[in-house]
């Protein structure tokens, strides 16, 4: 009985971890309503686009924008500009639609469902591009991020924001995860690192760099 229970259990815990990768499906559904709801995450977006200083014309990304909560808020702030999304789950994409459904009538915001290795045109460059708690999922990503780098313009800012979700995360989980960040953008040719923390439960890591100048 308690085989069949651990294996029921594992079962449950891997079906989980599948759909925090890409969410599907009736539960894809509500996991992006919980994503939404969840105040701890509304905080850590919302928290992650303030720290990019969002100018009211920039051009914004955002890889795995999950229910577009930081959209909304890239939205709001970038003004006359333009914010692209991508996601890999066409669950998230409906949630997102529906959010930034006025934005995205006025042009103003454009939401694809692509994966991080395959992404679309996004015409000019790029002044700004936030990851919330995705890296961890990118195939080599540096390599991902070097691609990244030559859509910003020369000084252009990205975010990396990671909110480390294994069992028993502590303090210390979010400093070594902000530790691998900053040595992944070191490697993708980004400079002037510096991380700021959200003192959440466990507390919220943010890696900012910019595209150096030359």
């Amino acid at each position: 009985m308690q085989k069949a229970a651990t294996a029921l259990q594992q079962r449950a815990i891997g079906y989980l971890v599948r759909q925090a990768r890409r969410p599907r499906g009736v539960a894809g559904w509500m996991n992006g309503w919980m994503f939404a709801l969840r105040p701890s995450n509304r905080q850590r977006n919302l928290w992650a686009v303030s720290l990019l200083e969002v100018q009211p014309t920039d051009r914004i990304l955002e890889i795995g924008f999950g229910p577009g909560v930081a959209i909304a808020e890239f939205a709001r702030r970038a003004t006359e500009g333009h914010v692209f999304g991508v996601d890999h789950s066409r669950a998230m994409v409906r949630h997102a639609a529906r959010r930034n459904s006025v934005a995205i009538r006025a042009g103003r915001v454009h939401l694809t469902n692509a994966s991080v290795e395959q992404l679309p045109s996004f015409g000019d460059p790029l002044d700004a591009i936030l990851a919330v708690n995705s890296v961890g999922f990118w195939p080599d990503p540096v390599e991902r991020l070097r691609e990244l780098r030559r859509l910003l313009r020369p000084a252009g800012r990205i975010a990396l924001v990671s909110q480390p979700r294994c069992p028993g995360a502590t303090r210390d989980t979010t400093v070594r995860a902000a530790q691998e960040l900053q040595d992944m953008l070191i490697d993708a040719g980004l400079a002037h690192l510096r991380v700021e923390t959200l003192d959440l439960d466990p507390p919220v890591a943010c890696v900012l760099a910019t595209n150096p100048t030359s």
